[in-house]
């Protein structure tokens, strides 16, 4: 699909509205969901990309990714699977995303929270659009290999870098799959962005437009 700078642009408004929402929201006490930085960004770039499966692996249960791709899911008619190792980290993001909250309860619909093995539960899905993956997760480089992505189109996050020791990225991992482009962002501890796309679409040059309809 092409790129979609309408879903963008509402999407990075709408994780934007989210966050300055939470500001204002002390239910959450000193573990707020929401952070700054560049979920903005992550967002308009899934919703961009019109991205209708995407997965997080998280170590934290909720994090800024889950929002922000809640958020683009929203955009692109498309759902989250927040893929988390512990029944008390599932517990813990439900009750977060029911609270008494509009904002967070129109998130609920189009995300799955699925509790277990990361590595047997990747199986599950096929033709993934958006994948984030927690450095933190032990094994996390080999996990990656282990999900079925998008070959056309599909990005994957990797973030927590900083417990990523033998400083292999992602996109070394997935050299064979097309046209894979790396970039790292010095964001928080580290944020890493692969995309994988065919090799004919990296011959041409794009640009960015954002439009704004009435």
């Amino acid at each position: 699909m092409e790129w979609s700078p309408q879903a963008a642009m509402k999407a990075y408004l709408h994780t934007l509205d989210l966050y300055q929402a939470n500001e204002k929201n002390t239910s959450y006490g000193s573990t707020d969901i929401m952070e700054p930085k560049c979920m903005e960004f992550i967002s308009a770039l899934a919703a961009g990309k019109q991205a209708k499966l995407m997965v997080e692996v998280s170590t934290e249960g909720i994090t800024p990714f889950t929002i922000a791709l809640a958020a683009a899911a929203k955009q692109t008619g498309g759902r989250l699977i927040c893929i988390l190792a512990h029944h008390q980290d599932l517990k813990r993001g439900k009750t977060q995303l029911l609270k008494d909250d509009d904002n967070h309860q129109d998130l609920a619909d189009v995300i799955e929270f699925v509790c277990g093995n990361p590595f047997q539960v990747a199986m599950e899905y096929k033709n993934i659009d958006f994948l984030v993956i927690d450095g933190k997760l032990r094994g996390h480089l080999k996990l990656v290999k282990s999900f079925n992505v998008n070959p056309r189109r599909s990005v994957i996050v990797g973030h927590n870098l900083q417990y990523s020791k033998n400083g292999v990225s992602f996109g070394q991992l997935l050299n064979g799959k097309g046209g894979v482009g790396v970039v790292t962002l010095p964001i928080g501890e580290g944020i890493e962005l692969t995309r994988i796309e065919p090799i004919n679409k990296w011959k041409s040059k794009r640009r960015f437009h954002v439009t704004f309809e009435n």
